[in-house]
Parts: structure tokens; C-alpha cells; sequence
């Protein structure tokens, strides 16, 4: 059993680890000559007292599955959510896509779980499923936490899957730490890569950390299932496979607690462009000189037949909107080709572009890390190449 354990052999009572503590989760009791450290229920195990112990009193035991426990795992899946229609919202294809490739390595089966009616998961077998849970309660119409909690973890309880993916959008942001919390297991935020060591069969999870100065790779040894989610438009979606076959079974959703939560209605925001759907997507930076030279750079991307984003300053700067913003704070993207103008290429922005197909860069920094990013550089000002550029395209047109 996992937990703080004090060694009253040791332990002094001097009450360093109690100064240590943040949480209340630790105090000394006892007459004096015999007071010793006890944990309390407000423990979180952050080993703070353990450091602080000068005679080794104190040590934090951890349960960790056995490797029989691990073998008994196995499958990937993939939390496969849906629109008001009962229809699976891209990233969901976008996540098979990836998780397909995934399983292939492991050998294993990929899963996708659909709330919805048997009938929608045609496209996701011919994206590269092996086989569709599907559940069409009504219960599940609602995107009530709570549900889709007991609905997931009552499945994977049953089924052992060794990996579950979601998409990082605002209901999978609150949903996937829900099921990793009742699960026990970890969860890794806002991926921008998914690997796998195939022979130890751990998910590596790589994710901006520390404010976007560096990449990080986490691994969720001694627990499963291993869970990530993964913002829409880092992975392509695969072109689908007509003549690939799966299995669907539909599944009952089972015994779950009541909606605390009861929708009123629906308010439909207004319509707002998005970048994530683009093939050909034009990204300035502040390289670009002022805002008086964005209508150039919405001018080439018109000829190329493109959407037009931006970096986070530029956007700070007030030059474009938010939703023009590509990178970690902004959204990440999968195009065909992404024309980078102006962009020095910091690693928050970086992620954001990780899906494009090629990369096309032009900065008059030699040295800007955008060019380790990109397929195809130029070095020049990125104005006069672009001048350059709607010229032929406007004398081709």
C-alpha cells in the first residue's frame, strides 16, 4: 500500500518535517520525550518532509504495478468525440491516424470509442480503427463529465486497454484528467508528439514545459492505461481506406450518477473563421516590418489560395486577431504547405506547426530557428521576396 511512513525507531520529534509540509500533512504529537511524526489525510506525498528529516525517519512508499500487471494491458484507444450531429469532430480522425501507426508498433489493436449511434463508424474503421465502441444513450448527448467518466473507466476497467487518446479540446481538456483521476493512472497534456518504445511498450508523450523553453518527454511507467491528449491539428488525418473492415459492437452505457448539471439551452456563437481546416496557410511574424504590410502578406495569401496566421507577438502587437494565431497559446495546425514569413521560430510556435507537410521559410536571419523547422529556406527581406512573389503569381494568373 502506498503512502508516508514514519519510522518511530528514528524519528526525534523535532518538527522540521511539519516547517517543510505546505499542506498540513504531516504533525507532531506526543508527551514530550516520546512526540513523534504522524501523517494526516491531507498527505499529497510530495516527499517535502522526507527531504527535510535530518535522521531518515520518513520515506514515501509507492505502490507500482507488477509486470504481470502490466502484460494484462494491451490495445490502444482513442476517446472519439462528436458534434451536435452524432458526428466525429476531426481531431478525432486526426488521433486514429497517429494512434494507428502506434498500435502497428506495438502490435496491437487501436479502438475507437464513439458516443454515438453504430451508424458513424464506418469513417472511423476506414481511418485506420480495428474496431468501434459505440453507445447511443442519451445520456450521453450532453457532454456531462460525470457520464462519460463512469462510461470510459467502467470499459477500461473491463477491457485493460494499454493507452487512451483524446482530443484537446474544451471538453476533452476536462474529461481525459476526470477518467486518469479515477483510473489512478497519468495524463499527459497538450502533446505536441506521440512516440512509443515499442519493446518496454511505453508511450512517450513530448509537451512544451516551462512556459514553452523546452520539450519535454514523459513516460507513465507503472501505471495504465497511459493517457495523453493532443491538440487539434498537430497530426494529419490519413486519407481514408474504403476496404479496410473492423468490428462495431455496441456497448450500454451501464449504471451512472445522476446529471448534476442540466443544460437550459444552446447560444450558437458567431462565426469565426478557422485556421486549422487550411491546406495552404501563410504565417507572418513581426519580422515583417508593421502592421502596414499585412495587406501585402493577405494579398499573397488570396493568390495562393490560403489562410493567412500569425506568431503570438503579432497578435500582441495588435496587427491580427487572436484566432490568426498559430503555437502553443495559439492553434496548431496541419497544412500542406505553410509559408513562413517574418518568423524567427521560438519553440512555443514551433509546436504549433509540427503537422504542416512541408515548410517553406523566409528570414534574413541565416541563423533563425525557424530554418531547422522548415523543407525549403530562403534568406533575403521577407518583404521584397514577397513583393517578388505576387508578382509572378499575378503574372501566372
Amino acid at each position: 500500500m502506498s503512502g508516508l511512513v514514519v519510522d518511530s525507531e528514528r524519528c526525534i520529534g523535532c518538527g522540521r518535517c511539519v516547517r517543510a509540509c505546505g499542506c498540513t500533512g504531516i504533525v507532531v504529537e506526543g508527551p514530550r520525550g516520546r512526540r513523534l511524526a504522524r501523517p494526516t489525510d491531507a498527505c499529497i506525498l510530495c516527499a517535502s518532509c522526507v527531504d527535510a528529516c535530518p535522521v531518515d525517519a520518513i520515506s514515501v512508499e509507492r505502490e507500482e504495478a507488477g509486470a504481470a500487471d502490466l502484460a494484462s494491458y494491451s490495445g490502444y484507444w482513442v476517446f472519439c468525440q462528436t458534434d451536435a450531429s452524432g458526428a466525429p469532430l476531426p481531431v478525432a480522425f486526426e488521433l486514429i491516424g497517429r494512434a494507428r501507426e502506434l498500435a502497428d508498433a506495438r502490435g496491437c489493436r487501436l479502438t475507437a470509442l464513439l458516443p454515438a449511434a453504430a451508424n458513424g463508424a464506418a469513417p472511423l474503421i476506414a481511418a485506420g480503427a480495428d474496431e468501434v465502441l459505440c453507445c447511443a444513450d442519451p445520456r450521453l448527448a450532453d457532454d456531462d463529465v460525470e457520464v462519460f467518466t463512469s462510461w470510459i473507466c467502467h470499459l477500461a476497467e473491463e477491457r485493460r486497454p494499454e493507452a487512451i487518446l483524446y482530443g484537446a479540446t474544451v471538453f476533452g481538456r476536462v474529461l481525459a484528467p476526470a477518467v486518469a483521476q479515477r483510473l489512478q493512472t497519468g495524463l499527459t497534456a497538450d502533446c505536441t508528439v506521440l512516440d512509443v518504445d515499442a519493446q518496454a511498450g511505453l508511450l512517450q508523450q513530448t509537451r512544451p514545459a516551462f512556459g514553452g523553453n523546452l520539450m519535454a518527454t514523459i513516460v507513465c511507467p507503472a501505471h495504465r492505461p497511459q493517457m495523453a491528449t493532443v491538440r487539434p491539428g498537430v497530426f494529419s488525418a490519413p486519407a481514408p481506406d474504403a476496404s479496410r473492415t473492423g468490428s462495431v459492437e455496441e456497448v450500454a452505457l451501464g449504471d451512472v450518477p445522476d446529471a448534476r448539471v442540466r443544460s437550459l439551452g444552446v447560444e450558437t456563437a458567431a462565426a469565426q473563421d478557422t485556421l486549422t481546416d487550411a491546406d495552404v496557410l501563410v504565417v507572418v511574424g513581426r519580422g515583417i516590418g508593421s502592421k502596414k504590410n499585412i495587406p501585402l502578406m493577405q494579398h499573397l495569401t488570396d493568390l495562393l489560395g490560403g489562410k493567412l496566421g500569425c506568431t503570438r507577438p503579432v497578435v500582441e502587437t495588435g496587427w491580427l486577431e487572436y484566432w490568426h494565431q498559430v503555437g502553443q497559446t495559439g492553434v496548431s495546425v496541419a497544412p500542406k504547405v505553410l509559408l513562413s514569413v517574418g518568423v524567427s521560430g521560438a519553440v512555443q510556435h514551433l509546436a504549433g506547426i509540427g503537422g504542416a507537410e512541408t515548410v517553406i521559410a523566409i528570414n534574413e536571419d541565416p541563423s533563425a530557428p525557424i530554418f531547422n523547422a522548415a523543407h525549403y529556406r530562403v534568406e533575403g527581406d521577407c518583404i521584397e521576396v514577397v513583393r517578388e512573389l505576387v508578382a509572378r503569381l499575378e503574372a501566372r494568373s
